[in-house]
């Protein structure tokens, strides 16, 4: 047996919190969402303006980067390269803007942002986790 650690709802709206603060001073709309080690909806906000879609894609960016233990945008690179067969995976979504949280070594959730530049949802994502720290 192993010890796993897990976000909290505490941490979570912590990284939540922060990445929200860095897309207001942005004045960028977007939708946040903060997912647990199996991708699984822990908090979520949907900034004034963000549109409808963006909801969507930001429970996918961070259900993929903890699924999949990387960056959303790691699949977006492949499919970049050709490897077009990604796009029909179930539950995967090949967009940067999702990256996965770790404590001591483990995964523990991730955080996805969408609605700007995909560059620029993936700093709000790194805004959130950094508060973790």
């Amino acid at each position: 047996m192993r010890n796993r650690y897990e976000l909290d709802l505490k941490d979570a709206e912590l990284m939540l919190e922060a990445a929200k603060q860095h897309a207001l001073a942005n004045h960028w709309a977007v939708s946040i969402a903060v997912v647990d080690q199996d991708g699984r909806l822990i908090t979520f906000a949907r900034l004034d303006g963000a549109s409808p879609l963006s909801v969507d894609l930001a429970q996918g960016k961070a259900r993929t980067a903890a699924l999949g233990r990387k960056a959303s945008k790691a699949y977006e690179d492949m499919v970049k390269e050709g490897r077009v067969s990604l796009l029909s995976a179930d539950k995967l979504t090949c967009l940067e803007g999702g990256h996965p949280v770790q404590y001591e070594g483990q995964y523990i959730g991730a955080v996805g942002v969408s609605g700007v530049a995909s560059s620029d949802d993936a700093l709000i994502a790194l805004a959130g986790i950094a508060a973790l720290s």
